[in-house]
C-alpha cells in the first residue's frame, strides 16, 4: 500500500509541540482590522492549541499516527 500523503493545507496551518499537541493560529486577524479593538487584535495574535476533539482529524491530515 502506498504512503499516505500529507495535506498541504494542514501542513501550512498546524505545527506540533514537543509533547505532541497541535498548535494553530487564530482566525479573523487578516483584514477589516479597523473596527476590532486593540485588545481583541492582541489576543488574536498569539497561538493556541487545537481542541482535543479536533486533534485526531488533524493528525490524520498530517499523516501522523
Amino acid at each position: 500500500m502506498p504512503k499516505m500523503k500529507t495535506k498541504s493545507s494542514a501542513k501550512k496551518r498546524f505545527k506540533l509541540t514537543g509533547t505532541g499537541k497541535i498548535k494553530r493560529k487564530h482566525a479573523f486577524k487578516s483584514h477589516i482590522l479597523t473596527k476590532k479593538s486593540k485588545k481583541r487584535k492582541l489576543k488574536l495574535t498569539h497561538d493556541t492549541l487545537v481542541h482535543k476533539a479536533d486533534a485526531p482529524n488533524i493528525k490524520k491530515q498530517l499523516a501522523l499516527k
